[in-house]
């Protein structure tokens, strides 16, 4: 059967945007280290993107990734050995070992994963040839940057021999690279490739997240930090320097969120041309009869395990909560969170006992035979057992910040506290040993989900929050948050209760989320009905059909300098 990718190439398309015309791409090439790789929310960015844009250009817009399984099977990818089989061993005659198929995402597209590995051996004459051409530094990289470059580099070969052998100097091409990552990849196909139009997208900077994570305040002294200086300061020199280097030198430098936007023109020294806001495809949510099963399903497993924990008789009329993330202790506001559940044991305005979790991955070990036990006895028990805060045990224990300062604070879960806060550190993808669901499976049991983030770009945790209907708090340092309030939403009420947050501010947001979580308790069942439907309704704003043209305004810019290039030359 002839593989419908070679038929045809697209036409050049126009497409109108605010009145004017715009160049649309014929294939789009996108690089990411999470491309079949789900290790943060980059993957829920192009995962939930990519069937937008391959229904607008079926199989001509083509990921890369990194070969990461080698021999074991990728859960997140279906390799197709007949896809573009005779490219593929071309490729391995240059040294280019890669897997063809589909990411296993809604839409299927293509996907091409890189072996990276054999380019380390050339890794010095790679990082000597990028400082003569655009004076990055390596000198000081540790940790994952040679991971990450060599994959970069590798992904660059990819689509400049695609591009060599299967497309035509009419093609319109754009590459678009996601995170410092990605950066040694768009300045080699910038350089090797002036007729393909780049694209490179800053999720959040890596100083800016370094300087929040070292307890600095950010944004108060945004405008008097030096980011070169700072990358100094905090041994981030190689990734700030690859990642201010490609933002400069790109046809078009893009971020997620107007706060982003900030922290990019400060720190890189580097205005965006345009912010790609998050969105994403809701077809994860269950509707209708269904919906309503596995929200009562979520909340019983939930108390279900709280009691036995505990020892108590928590009923479906309990206050259920949770915050969730990356284990990024202060940026994720988790430290904030803590402060306000302890306050909130202690308001007189709280009307139901709160069931608060906290859901971010630890050090775990293993679950709690004790707990797993307890659970499938079928009985109930008056008394708690041992460390009735956790339900997995972890290497760290005694290192934990959680934990550590659940124990500063005197919070241990007694039978007469009204607040109960749980820790479920690890991943819920079904098969923790505990609750053995995954995290959309119950997410959608709680009545707040509460995201005081202090370092947030976007924010992708309170916009599935209120697609399951949760209403959410935030702050106005996620992207998430600005969004909502431009939204008209900014109260419980309206589906996102939005605080303001700053460097020092930390008592005023932990008030806040305390007392807004004793307002919520008090409302009638009309309130909270409002309040669900307001929040369904707000995520159904942030829609991919709805945020894709800000990347159709960015493949335009793109395209624009790569076609001035074409006319110079000619």
């Amino acid at each position: 059967m002839v593989f419908l990718f070679f038929l045809s190439n697209f036409a050049a398309e126009f497409i109108s945007y605010m009145g004017k015309k715009m160049l649309f791409p014929d294939y789009i090439f996108e690089s990411s280290w999470e491309v079949c790789n789900k290790v943060g929310g980059i993957y829920t960015v192009l995962s939930t993107r990519a069937k937008t844009l391959q229904d607008k250009m079926p199989d001509h817009i083509i990921f890369i990734g990194p070969d990461c399984w080698k021999e074991k099977p990728c859960p997140f990818f279906i390799e197709e050995p007949a896809l573009l089989a005779s490219w593929k061993q071309k490729m391995a005659k240059k040294e280019i070992f890669v897997k063809i198929g589909r990411w296993d995402i809604p839409g299927k597209p293509i996907a091409i994963l890189v072996d990276f590995e054999p380019f380390y051996k050339h890794k010095n004459d790679i990082y000597a040839r990028l400082w003569e051409l655009y004076q990055v530094d390596s000198l000081h990289a540790y940790g994952d940057y040679d991971e990450a470059s060599m994959f970069s580099y590798a992904a660059g070969l990819v689509v400049e021999y695609f591009y060599k052998e299967l497309l035509s100097p009419e093609d319109k091409v754009v590459y678009h690279g996601n995170e410092w990552m990605t950066g040694l990849g768009l300045l080699y196909i910038q350089h090797r490739l002036p007729q393909i139009a780049t694209v490179f997208t800053t999720h959040a900077t890596s100083i800016g997240r370094s300087i929040a994570g070292n307890n600095k305040p950010l944004y108060d002294y945004l405008f008097a930090y030096n980011g070169d200086q700072m990358a100094g300061e905090l041994n981030m020199q190689s990734k700030h320097s690859i990642e201010k280097q490609t933002a400069k030198n790109v046809d078009c430098f893009t971020t997620v969120s107007d706060i982003t936007a900030n922290e990019c023109k400060e720190l890189l020294d580097k205005e965006v041309d345009v912010v790609l806001p998050n969105g994403f495809e809701d077809n994860f949510v269950p509707a209708g009869a269904k919906f309503t099963t596995k929200r009562r399903l979520a909340r019983k497993k939930l108390l279900h395990m709280a009691n036995c924990l505990m020892g108590t008789e928590l009923d479906d009329d309990t206050l259920i909560v949770s915050t969730s993330g990356r284990y990024e202790f202060r940026n994720k506001g988790v430290d904030v969170y803590i402060e306000a559940m302890n306050r909130l044991l202690r308001d007189k305005e709280l009307k139901k006992t709160v069931l608060a979790f906290i859901e971010v991955p630890g050090w775990v070990g293993e679950p709690r035979k004790d707990l797993v036990e307890r659970m499938e006895s079928g009985k109930t028990f008056d008394t708690p057992l041992e460390v009735p805060l956790i339900s997995h045990w972890l290497h760290n224990m005694s290192h934990d910040n959680v934990l550590s300062m659940l124990k500063y604070l005197n919070m241990w879960n007694r039978k007469e506290d009204k607040v109960k806060l749980i820790f479920l550190p690890c991943y819920l993808t079904g098969d923790d040993g505990v609750l053995n669901s995954t995290y959309y499976d119950i997410v959608l049991g709680n009545d707040l989900c509460i995201y005081p983030s202090y370092y947030e770009p976007w924010g992708y945790t309170p916009l599935e929050a209120v697609a399951f209907k949760v209403p959410c708090i935030t702050t106005d340092l996620a992207g998430f948050g600005l969004w909502a309030q431009k939204e008209g939403a900014s109260e419980i009420e309206q589906g996102v209760k939005v605080i303001h947050r700053t460097d020092y501010n930390y008592s005023e947001v932990a008030d806040s989320i305390k007392d807004t979580v004793a307002a919520f308790s008090q409302f009638s069942k009309q309130q909270v009905q409002k309040a669900r439907t307001n929040a369904g309704a707000l995520s159904k704003k942030a829609l991919w059909q709805h945020f894709i043209q800000y990347y159709y305004q960015a493949y335009d810019i793109a395209l624009s300098k790569a076609e001035c290039r074409k006319n110079q030359e000619s």
